[in-house]
C-alpha cells in the first residue's frame, strides 16, 4: 500500500477529523478497498452454507467443487483480507495519533505567556496523552467496526430482500424503533464522555502539582492532605465515569433486546413459510443468518455511535488547544533587527498592567534608556516592576502603550522568536532538563560545537565541577538536575545563557542568588568579563552584583524612583540608601525587606 507523505496540521484545520487522515489518503482508499472483500467474503460464506444446506449432506449428486470449495474460498479470502484491513487501520490509528500529538504540542508551546496562565498544564498533558489516545481508538477501532457493520447491514439488507420481500419488509419497518433511542442516548454519552476527560484531567493536575513539589510536600507534612486532595478527585472521576458507562450500558441494552426480539421475530415468520414450502430450509438459514447479520451490525453501529461521541467529547479539546491563539502577535509593518545590533534598550512611557489585576499597573508610564555595553542592575521592592521588564523585552507581554525598542526597533513589530534569540536569560530557578550535562548547556544554542559549550561553562565557573561528574560533560542528569546542588544547577543555567548570549544581551534575574559565597565571588568575576562584552539587565538584591553594575536602577510602583552609581544613590538618600543602611545596621542578617512572593523576589541581600 502507498502511504501518504505525513504534513504538518494547520493549527485552525486540526479539528477538521478527515484532515487527521488526508496525508495518508492512498493508505485509507487501499483498507476502505480490502474492507469491501471482508464483508463481501463474510456475506458470500453464508451464501455457500446456503447452497451446501439446500443441496443436501446426504445427496448423492452432492459434488465438493461446487459446494465446499466455494465455501473454502471464500474463508481464505475472508482471512486474508482481515489481516490486511486490521493492519492497515492499526497502522494509521498509531500514525494519526502520534501526528495529533505532535502537532497539537508544536502548537501549544508556541503560544504566549497569556495562554499558560489561564490554562493549567496538567489539563494539556492529559489531552494530549487521554485526548489523543481515544482519538486513536476511534480510527483503529471504532470507525472501522462502524464501517464493516455498516457495509454488513447494506450487504445482508440486499440478500435479505432477495430471500424474502416479505420478511425483509417486517425487518425495515422495525428499523426506526432501533435507531431512535440510540440517537437519543448518543448525545447524552457524549456529553458525559467530556464530563469525564475533564474529570480525570483534573486528576491528572492535582496528582502532577504534588509529585513535582514532593521535597515541599514532604516538608510541611502535607502528604495526607494531598493524598486526600487526588483521592476527592479521583472520586469525581469516578463519579463522572460511571454516569457515561451507565448511558452507554443502556444503550448497548436497549439496542440488543431490540435486535434480538426482532431476530426471534423473523425467525417464526419464516418457520411458518417454510412449513408451507414458500421458502427451502437453507433460505431459512441463511435469511436467519443474514438477519443475525444485520441485526448485529446495527447493534454494532449503536456501539460505534456511543464511541463516536466519546472521542468526540476527546477530539473537541484537542481542537481547542489548536485553536488556541497566541496573543503576540507582529505588528504591520513587520521589521527585523540589525544584524550587527548594539543590543542599546528602550522604553518610553510604558504602561503594563497584568489582565489579572487590572487595577494595579505592573508599569505606570516607565522609562528607561540602556546603552550598548552598559550593565544595569534593577533594584527595588517587591511588585516594583522589575520582572514586567524583562517579561516585556522578551515579548512574553506587551504593553498596553508605550513602546519597547531594541536599537531603535519597536518589539511589536518584529518576530518575537527573533527578538528571543538575541536574549540569553538566568533565572532565579533555572530549568535543569534530563539529559546530558553537555546537551543542558548546549540548550542555549543547539549549533554550538564543544569548544564553545567548554568555554561557556569556564566562564560560569562550572567547568570543574562538571569534570568531577561520573561522566563529566556527558553524565545524565536526572529529572530537574537532582543530584546536583542549587549552585551547581544555576552556574549550568549561567553557561547556558553565556553561550546563547554569545554575540546579544544577557538578563540575569538573580543569577547569583543560590551561589555560595565561594562561587558566587567565581561567577561574579566571570560574570564581570562576560558584561563588559555586551548590554546586560540584572535584577539583583545582593550588594555584589549590584556594584558590579554600570548604573543601578531603583524601581517603585512600576517607575523609576532613582537612577545612579551605589554611591550616588547613597548620597541620594532615598529608597536604595534606607534599604542599604537597614541592611548594614543589622549585622547578620541578609534579608531586610518585608514578607511576599514572587517573580520580584521580596528581600534585598547586602553582604558588608
Amino acid at each position: 500500500m502507498a502511504a501518504g507523505t505525513p504534513g504538518a496540521l494547520a493549527p485552525g484545520a486540526i479539528g477538521k477529523p478527515l484532515t487527521w487522515l488526508r496525508p495518508y489518503r492512498a493508505r485509507v482508499a487501499a483498507a476502505l478497498l480490502v474492507l469491501v472483500f471482508v464483508g463481501a467474503s463474510e456475506l458470500g460464506i453464508v451464501l455457500a452454507l446456503r447452497n451446501i444446506i439446500d443441496s443436501g449432506f446426504g445427496s448423492p449428486d452432492l459434488r465438493l467443487s461446487d459446494t465446499f470449495f466455494p465455501l473454502a474460498a471464500m474463508v481464505l479470502v475472508y482471512a486474508a483480507s482481515s489481516y490486511f484491513w486490521i493492519s492497515s487501520v492499526s497502522w494509521l490509528g498509531e500514525r494519526v495519533a502520534a501526528d495529533i500529538r505532535r502537532d497539537v504540542f508544536g502548537h501549544v508551546v508556541g503560544l504566549g505567556a497569556g495562554f499558560f496562565e489561564s490554562t493549567r498544564t496538567g489539563d494539556i498533558q492529559s489531552r494530549l496523552v487521554n485526548d489523543a489516545s481515544l482519538v486513536q481508538s476511534l480510527i483503529v477501532l471504532t470507525v472501522p467496526n462502524g464501517l464493516r457493520s455498516l457495509i454488513l447491514l447494506v450487504g445482508s439488507g440486499v440478500l435479505l430482500s432477495v430471500s424474502s420481500a416479505k420478511l425483509a419488509a417486517i425487518v425495515l419497518a422495525m428499523l426506526p424503533i432501533l435507531v431512535l433511542p440510540a440517537m437519543f442516548l448518543s448525545r447524552r454519552v457524549r456529553r458525559l464522555s467530556r464530563g469525564a476527560q475533564e474529570e480525570i484531567a483534573r486528576v491528572n493536575l492535582i496528582a502532577g502539582e504534588s509529585l513535582e513539589a514532593i521535597e515541599t510536600v514532604q516538608a510541611f507534612t502535607h502528604e495526607d492532605l494531598d493524598r486526600k486532595r487526588v483521592a476527592g478527585a479521583a472520586e469525581q472521576a469516578f463519579v463522572a465515569a460511571r454516569r457515561r458507562f451507565r448511558a452507554e450500558a443502556l444503550l448497548s441494552s436497549l439496542v440488543s433486546l431490540l435486535v434480538f426480539g426482532l431476530v426471534a421475530g423473523v425467525l417464526w415468520v419464516g418457520a411458518t413459510d417454510v412449513e408451507a414450502d414458500r421458502m427451502t430450509a437453507g433460505e431459512l438459514t441463511a435469511f436467519v443468518i443474514y438477519a443475525v447479520i444485520a441485526a448485529t451490525s446495527l447493534a454494532g453501529l449503536s456501539s460505534v455511535l456511543t464511541q463516536v461521541q466519546r472521542a468526540a467529547g476527546a477530539a473537541e479539546r484537542l481542537i481547542e488547544l489548536s485553536a488556541a491563539r497566541d496573543e503576540i502577535q507582529v505588528r504591520e509593518p513587520r521589521r527585523d533587527l540589525p544584524e550587527a545590533w548594539s543590543g542599546a534598550v528602550e522604553f518610553v512611557d510604558v504602561t503594563y498592567t497584568y489582565p489579572s489585576r487590572p487595577e494595579s499597573p505592573a508599569l505606570n508610564g516607565f522609562s528607561l534608556s540602556v546603552a550598548s555595553g552598559e550593565t544595569v542592575a534593577l533594584v527595588g521592592p517587591s511588585g516594583a516592576g522589575k520582572s514586567t521588564v524583562f517579561r516585556l523585552l522578551l515579548r512574553f507581554c506587551d504593553p498596553q502603550s508605550g513602546t519597547v525598542s531594541l536599537d531603535g526597533v519597536d518589539l511589536t513589530n518584529v518576530d518575537p522568536h527573533q527578538v528571543r534569540a538575541r536574549l540569553g536569560i538566568v533565572t532565579q530557578s533555572p530549568a535543569v532538563f534530563t539529559t546530558t550535562v553537555m546537551e543542558n548547556i548546549r540548550y542555549g544554542r543547539p549549533e554550538a560545537t564543544d569548544e564553545e559549550v567548554y568555554e561557556a561553562a569556564e566562564t560560569a565557573a562550572a567547568h570543574e565541577f562538571i569534570e568531577a561528574l561520573p561522566r563529566g560533560y556527558r553524565t545524565e542528569l536526572g529529572e530537574r538536575g537532582a543530584g546536583l546542588s542549587g549552585g551547581q544547577r544555576q552556574r549550568l543555567a549561567i553557561a547556558r545563557a553565556v553561550l546563547r548570549s554569545d554575540r546579544g544581551m544577557l538578563l540575569l534575574d538573580e543569577a547569583t542568588s543560590s551561589l555560595d559565597s565561594s562561587s558566587e565571588r567565581q561567577v561574579q568575576q566571570a560574570l564581570e568579563r562576560v558584561t563588559r562584552a555586551r548590554t546586560c539587565l540584572i535584577i539583583a538584591h545582593r550588594l555584589p552584583t549590584v556594584m558590579m553594575a554600570d548604573r543601578i536602577v531603583v524601581m517603585n510602583r512600576g517607575r523609576v524612583v532613582g537612577s545612579g552609581t551605589h554611591w550616588d544613590l547613597m548620597k541620594q538618600d532615598g529608597l536604595y540608601a534606607g534599604l542599604a543602611r537597614l541592611q548594614f545596621h543589622s549585622p547578620g542578617r541578609e534579608r531586610i525587606a518585608g514578607a511576599g512572593s514572587g517573580h520580584d523576589h521580596p528581600e534585598w541581600e547586602f553582604d558588608d
